[in-house]
């Protein structure tokens, strides 16, 4: 079954730059992932500092596969400073329909 989710955070004031630049460099890696069949990455139209990405995997061992990707604790220690949260806030979503 296919492993889906939205990441959300905001970047602080001051910072929206940095971020964008992080989240770019680390989509083209995710998107490059095996398993990975999306990773999406929008701002709100009425805060542009908030963050949405919805991200889809084959199955839950991709996303562990992902989890486990060199790149990604280095990314999220980079973020961290860089948001209002203290990491991403994590939603995992099922098929309604």
């Amino acid at each position: 079954m296919k492993k889906t989710l939205l990441a959300e955070f905001t970047a602080r004031q001051g910072a929206e730059a940095e971020v964008a630049r992080l989240i770019g460099d680390y989509a083209r890696k995710v998107r490059e992932e095996e398993g990975n069949l999306a990773f999406d990455v929008y701002t709100k139209a009425a805060d542009p500092r908030a963050y949405w990405i919805f991200e889809v995997y084959r199955d839950e061992d991709a996303f562990q596969a992902h989890l486990n990707a060199p790149y990604g604790g280095p990314f999220n220690t980079a973020l961290a400073p860089l948001i209002e949260e203290d990491a991403s806030v994590l939603t995992f979503l099922d098929p309604a329909a």
